[in-house]
């Protein structure tokens, strides 16, 4: 028995490590995602007055729309953390719950974003136009395709959480969507202060 004892222990440890080393490369991964959105924030404020002619922020940027997105992103953050304290709660059903209202709070931000795109290029204001729409489409288009990355880990992990349980494996991963949602928030209101808001006032 106390052999089994032991053995279940350093299962544990080796379980408790592999987590550790997990979360780890984790925040290295969100450290490196955070130096690309700052050397595309630093590329779009020195092409922002580069407009060869052609449109400029405020000649392109709804206000209200940008505040929609902004408010989207803010509660889906809100809600995430609901998630995220239903799991610590051990309510499963809770955490599914907040999790779909999440998906459906970023989906909504996404569809506003891709239509203010659309709308954009409708207009001749395509990334190809000048060299301040180039860096707008890159810095706001990734930081878009990082969000529909994050939405498409919403329902694996829904999946995990419905079929599997909160297990501590799902409950880890939860953890690190939880990083990756709320850095992705942190970024959208950089790109709200030095993109929509300078281009429009």
């Amino acid at each position: 028995m106390s052999v089994m004892s032991a053995a279940e222990r350093a299962h544990e440890r080796e379980e408790a490590e592999t987590r550790e080393q997990k979360a780890l490369g984790f925040w290295l991964y969100l450290m490196g995602d955070a130096v690309i959105f700052a050397l595309l924030f630093a590329t779009f404020v020195i092409m922002v007055n580069n407009t060869a002619g052609g449109p400029a922020g405020k000649d392109l940027f709804s206000l209200s729309n940008a505040a929609l997105e902004t408010m989207l992103l803010l509660v889906s953050s809100t809600t995430f953390g609901l998630a995220s304290l239903a799991s610590k709660a051990g309510n499963r059903s809770a955490v599914l719950s907040w999790l779909l209202v999440t998906f459906v709070l970023g989906a909504g931000f996404v569809f506003l974003e891709l239509r203010e795109f659309a709308g954009m290029i409708a207009v001749g204001a395509g990334p190809d136009r000048s060299g301040f729409l180039s860096a707008f489409f890159t810095l706001v288009g990734t930081h878009g395709v990082h969000v529909s990355v994050g939405l498409t880990w919403i329902l694996i992990m829904s999946g995990q959480v419905f079929f599997k349980g909160l297990t501590l494996p799902v409950t880890s991963r939860l953890f690190r969507l939880g990083l990756f949602w709320h850095f992705l928030d942190i970024a959208w209101v950089g790109i709200f202060s030095i993109v929509y808001l300078p281009g429009l006032l």
